[in-house]
């Protein structure tokens, strides 16, 4: 499939890579070009990510970019409830990927936080959010063959209220029964609402799997990701 073969909405931008290597640096460059900009207007920048093996090349090419990182505030779309440094949390990937070299400085706000249950720790996660400045700077999302994002997984039961453009939080605890954890996510307005919003992929089947949410573009609750295929979404893809 070639990009040109993709209906994409007006006002949603592809960037197609020949490898993986361009398409992090390509990605890296344009999020760092965004947080400069924020940056020269003063204060604070956030910046969210996403977890998985696909954003590892972004995240160490990214790590290596010059700009006041301890002006940076980062954290996660989305968290596994496990411990950090389990083979499973986003947290100890970002840690080991990107808070490295020149990245390090920038401010790292966890959403697994050590309490009992994610659902017992909701409102100190609303807590330690409540300082980010609303929009987004920028946001880096993946996208699962299921068609989620973040964690918001079509067969979770909270789903509907994670994806309310009046959702009261800012994080919600998803329990899909797909999924071996509960985990926590940003509720869908707190993703889209970003400045700079990206959208990374690897490989033919995340194509594909776009291919078909784009075939249906308002049936969000079949395909989350299709909440955020709207004017201003910047697409990268790599084989």
């Amino acid at each position: 499939m070639k990009t040109c073969d993709l209906p994409l909405p007006e006002g949603v931008q592809a960037f197609f890579s020949e490898t993986t290597q361009e398409c992090a640096g390509q990605l890296a460059l344009h999020v760092a070009e965004s947080l400069r900009g924020r940056l020269r207007r003063g204060g604070r920048a956030s910046l969210v990510v996403s977890g998985g093996s696909t954003p590892v090349p972004f995240f160490q090419t990214l790590a290596q970019q010059e700009l006041a990182w301890a002006r940076v505030t980062m954290l996660l779309a989305d968290e596994r409830w496990v411990p950090e440094g389990d083979p499973a949390s986003n947290t100890t990937l970002v840690r080991q990927n990107l808070l490295q070299g020149r990245a390090k400085e920038a401010r790292f706000l966890s959403l697994r936080q050590p309490l009992c249950s994610a659902e017992q720790a909701l409102p100190a996660i609303e807590q330690l959010l409540a300082e980010l400045k609303l929009p987004l700077d920028v946001v880096v999302l993946g996208m699962g063959n299921d068609g989620h994002t973040a964690s918001l997984f079509p067969d979770a039961p909270q789903l509907p209220e994670a994806m309310s453009m009046q959702a009261p939080g800012r994080v919600c605890v998803m329990t899909p029964p797909s999924q071996a954890h509960t985990r926590v996510t940003l509720t869908r307005p707190v993703l889209a609402g970003a400045r700079f919003l990206a959208l990374h992929l690897r490989g033919e089947d995340k194509l594909e799997t776009l291919e078909r949410a784009l075939k249906a573009p308002d049936d969000w609750r079949e395909m989350p990701i299709r909440a955020f295929l709207k004017p201003g979404l910047r697409i990268y893809w790599s084989p």
